[in-house]
């Protein structure tokens, strides 16, 4: 369980910002992120440093989430920032001394963008009060396709609203009085569950699994 609203609540907890490495070179943006900690800035204590191990780990990830303007919160903007490494990072520092921008510029061509988190299979619910929720989960939804992970189904994946238009004073009554939505969310968490079950018998058909190779093949061609 990773509750990203604790780096509101808990002392010392941080999400250093990214720093866009990847917009000099793919291999200059390594995996896990190596930007962190930074002493002369007092940029230390990296809750991602803890985090990244937990997507490493995971069969499966559940994102539920609220709408903040618009928008992902903060905390979860932050770290899925963070996550760009997942995508195409370098996994050996070595390679580029460091942050050596012009070595990074030399590996870049051929790089393969390697996907670090591919595979795993992903659910997420979005709530909000009046409008974004739909429009969130489809962003989230791309992200994580994005990375190579799986969507487990089309139960899997959910928005709606909680106290439409309400007082936020009477928010979580509304959730409490909300059984369909509680019901969403707990449909969204079965199937995700379903689908790594599958998934770790090598009974999960994913019909386009074996394109990602011969389209990156052909691209090297």
């Amino acid at each position: 369980m990773l509750d990203l609203s604790n780096l509101t609540s808990e002392r010392g907890r941080h999400i250093h910002p990214c720093k866009a490495c990847v917009s000099t070179a793919m291999p200059l943006c390594h995996w896990p992120c190596s930007c962190y900690p930074n002493y002369s800035l007092d940029q230390t204590d990296d809750w991602m440093n803890e985090i990244y191990p937990m997507w490493v780990a995971a069969h499966g990830v559940m994102i539920v989430t609220p709408v903040n303007w618009y928008h992902a919160s903060t905390g979860l903007k932050s770290m899925m920032d963070r996550l760009v490494c997942a995508d195409g990072g370098n996994p050996d520092p070595t390679t580029t001394h460091g942050k050596k921008p012009d070595e990074a510029k030399a590996l870049e061509t051929g790089w393969d963008y390697p996907k670090h988190l591919s595979g795993r299979l992903f659910s997420i619910v979005v709530h909000g009060d009046v409008v974004g929720a739909e429009g969130l989960r489809r962003a989230l939804s791309d992200w994580l396709t994005d990375m190579d992970l799986i969507p487990a189904g089309s139960m899997a994946e959910k928005d709606g609203y909680i106290g439409y238009n309400e007082p936020y004073a009477s928010s979580h009554e509304a959730l409490d009085h909300d059984e369909a939505f509680q019901k969403d969310v707990r449909s969204a968490a079965m199937t995700l569950a379903r689908a790594v079950a599958l998934s770790r018998h090598g009974k999960l058909s994913v019909p386009d699994e074996d394109f990602a190779a011969r389209h990156i093949e052909v691209m090297r061609l």
